[in-house]
């Protein structure tokens, strides 16, 4: 018995996801209640691409945060695998958390996962999150409590929230952790996510890649990190040896950008939160290749680990 699992009386763990459309702010709340980045955020639907967990440790409770990719109309292989994965998350819960933002009127996406969750969780506790809520003026958030409290049927509970300024965090965390059954701690209190160090490597060049991004080439963007290893010429440092996979090669030069400056601010931007993961200076090699029309391609898919 690991000594984590010696945990108090009364003691609550277990696992929340949450769900919604694209740009819902999951990811962006994910982050604020876990304390730090663990999941990358962007303007582009279908940002998230895999379950993450984030475990948020409190003296009486510790809740591991499942960010899921947005449950969605599929049109891609991409996009089935990932509304399967998002299935199968669903009967691991403990609660399941609805995200509607303060700033967009409950429409027939929000109807239709509402559904998919009760369909394939019926057994889950749903709750209630307005996101964004720094966004709207406070009647304008009452009104949407009000729609979303409607949406669920009057029965579940239903928590405002902004993950930029903080507002109603701890209220939201303390919903969360009522909801939970008494257990032990599923993880170590140094841990903030069973997320492997590539994987998020991997994720945060994918975010630098994305950042400006429109239309869409940011559905076309893979990254996979080959490998990491001491440097050869650089004393104290690592080389991380990554590739962004595209679809076509006029995706490749739009990536690289004018005289190469995209790839270089990709290459700034995400190097030191690299740095900060492996807790020492690092050397980005960052390769560009075409992978065609990889999303339909079901090898290239397992290949990349979907």
């Amino acid at each position: 018995m690991t000594d984590f699992a010696a945990t108090p009386e009364g003691f609550r763990s277990g696992f929340v996801s949450f769900v919604g459309r694209p740009n819902t702010g999951k990811s962006t709340l994910t982050n604020a209640l876990v304390g730090e980045k663990i999941a990358i955020t962007a303007n582009q639907p279908e940002t998230t691409r895999h379950p993450i967990r984030g475990i948020v440790h409190r003296e009486d409770a510790q809740v591991i945060v499942v960010d899921t990719p947005g449950l969605h109309r599929p049109r891609t292989l991409l996009g089935e695998r990932l509304n399967e994965v998002v299935k199968e998350t669903y009967s691991d819960m403990d609660l399941i958390a609805l995200t509607i933002p303060a700033d967009e009127k409950i429409g027939p996406g929000d109807r239709w996962i509402l559904d998919a969750v009760r369909r394939f969780a019926p057994k889950t506790p749903i709750l209630g999150i307005v996101t964004k809520v720094d966004k709207v003026s406070r009647d304008e958030v009452a009104a949407q409590l009000m729609a979303l409290h409607e949406l669920l049927g009057g029965e579940s509970e239903v928590v405002p929230v902004s993950a930029v300024t903080g507002e109603q965090r701890d209220v939201l965390l303390d919903v969360i952790v009522q909801h939970l059954p008494e257990g032990p701690k599923f993880y170590p209190d140094d841990h903030v996510t069973d997320d492997d160090a590539n994987t998020r490597i991997a994720e945060l060049i994918r975010e630098a890649a994305l950042s400006g991004l429109k239309d869409e080439l940011p559905h076309s963007v893979a990254v996979e990190v080959d490998e990491i290893l001491p440097s050869e010429d650089r004393e104290g440092v690592l080389d991380v040896h990554a590739v962004i996979y595209v679809e076509r090669p006029g995706q490749k030069s739009i990536i690289i950008g004018h005289q190469g400056r995209r790839l270089s601010r990709i290459v700034h931007n995400s190097r030191q939160q690299i740095i900060d993961i492996l807790g020492q200076n690092i050397y980005l090699d960052l390769r560009i290749k075409v992978l065609k029309n990889w999303q339909q391609d079901p090898k290239s898919l397992g290949r990349l680990g979907f």
